[in-house]
């Protein structure tokens, strides 16, 4: 049986590479071919999907198809660079070192590593599939002879895709309104349907830029609404980073204003999006950024920095700043929240832009550029739905 087997540094529950990798194998299944996934670490949740890389070389079989999801330094790399079965690199970017240097010098010399290993990976690759032109452009300058651009897929089920959500929330509280419909939440610290509910979702990490967006904040509810408030939502990556944004909260009086979380739930997840305003990204390095793509699939106003990916990832379902200035920022909050026809627009371009990173056509996406490396003949059937939504990240730099 024809096969393609998947590879990556580790399996998580609620991660974007992750979920990826899950829907992909169920592609590939369905198109007929065999597919495992092999890890270097698997979450206990997850155990039962992957296998230790290790194993691999003991189970090869010839025609064997290698997609291996670069992301991080992995061991991994070195035993698929002195394999002789076609290589496919699915490249989700690395974050440069330079972001963690005055951090985690540790991390940064990993990320240094993995830009080794996919300059090595790169030219021996029969096909580098990534999920933005900007990746694309970046592998090809390390030295991979053919690219792909496909979206990415998020997990993200379609009962998530489309998921309603009321317009009237954000405008009333622009106009004044302190409770509306929404359901408020749990937020320490008074009235919580008093202000504007802003999120945002991404590794806890410098290159995310968090700090950024708890100076937006600041700014927001100093001249537009005091009751505004923050959830940020991930797992962090570099512990000195989120200290210094915790103490950065506190220095400027938001500890009752601004709540970080990581280890969420699905429901716990989908929760934050549905209760949210508005979504604020200050990221300054994005190879895609899915959860951008949630914040569209759950109806959110969005705020985005230009950076990386951003652009190419959001088009103009979002309102895109030049500058992370926070008062700028929070103008530009105040405008997507407030402006019934911009927000129309909003609403508009999110609709078409869904329409075009759109899962199932990915799926098949996948299969169709793949068939010709291993041999087998398009699939009829119906790959079936993507698995376990993916908000949250767990560590993929995919977010």
């Amino acid at each position: 049986m024809t096969a393609v087997h998947q590879f990556l540094s580790a399996l998580l529950p609620r991660d974007a590479t992750g979920a990826h990798a899950l829907a992909l194998r169920s592609a590939f299944r369905a198109a007929g071919w065999s597919s495992e996934i092999y890890v270097e670490a698997a979450h206990d949740e997850l155990l039962h999907e992957a296998t230790y890389f290790g194993r691999y070389p003991g189970r090869a079989t010839p025609g064997d198809v290698l997609l291996y999801h670069l992301s991080t330094a992995s061991p991994i790399a070195e035993l698929l660079a002195g394999r002789a079965e076609t290589l496919v690199l699915d490249y989700h970017n690395v974050t440069p070192a330079s972001f963690y240097v005055d951090w985690e010098p540790e991390t940064a010399r990993r990320a240094d590593r993995a830009r080794l290993e996919a300059a090595a990976l790169a030219s021996r690759a029969a096909l580098g599939i990534t999920h933005s032109r900007f990746n694309a452009d970046e592998l090809s300058a390390l030295g991979c002879p053919s690219t792909e651009v496909i979206p990415v897929l998020s997990g993200m089920g379609p009962e998530h895709w489309r998921a309603p959500r009321s317009e009237a929330v954000g405008s009333a509280r622009a106009a004044g309104d302190p409770g509306g419909d929404h359901p408020g939440g749990d937020h320490p610290g008074g009235d919580q349907r008093s202000g504007a509910a802003w999120l945002f979702v991404g590794r806890l990490s410098p290159n995310k830029a968090q700090h950024r967006v708890v100076e937006a904040l600041w700014w927001y509810r100093r001249l537009f609404d005091p009751g505004a408030r923050l959830d940020l939502v991930g797992s962090p990556v570099t512990p000195a980073y989120v200290a210094a944004l915790s103490a950065f909260v506190a220095e400027l009086g938001l500890e009752g204003a601004v709540r970080l979380h990581e280890g969420l739930s699905t429901d716990q997840l989908r929760r934050r999006y549905t209760e949210a305003d508005v979504f604020v990204c200050l990221s300054e390095h994005e190879g895609f950024c899915v959860p951008l793509m949630e914040a569209m699939a759950f109806g959110l106003p969005i705020v985005a920095y230009r950076a990386g990916a951003v652009p190419e990832t959001l088009g103009d379902a979002g309102l895109l700043v030049d500058a992370k200035r926070p008062a700028t920022v929070a103008v530009a909050v105040s405008r997507v929240l407030g402006d019934e026809t911009l927000r129309a627009h909003l609403r508009r371009a999110r609709q078409d832009r869904l329409d075009r990173l759109d899962p199932d056509a990915a799926r098949s996406r996948f299969v169709e550029v793949l068939a010709p490396l291993v041999g087998a003949p398009l699939p009829a059937s119906d790959p079936g739905p993507v698995p376990a939504f993916a908000g949250q990240d767990a560590g993929g730099p995919t977010r």
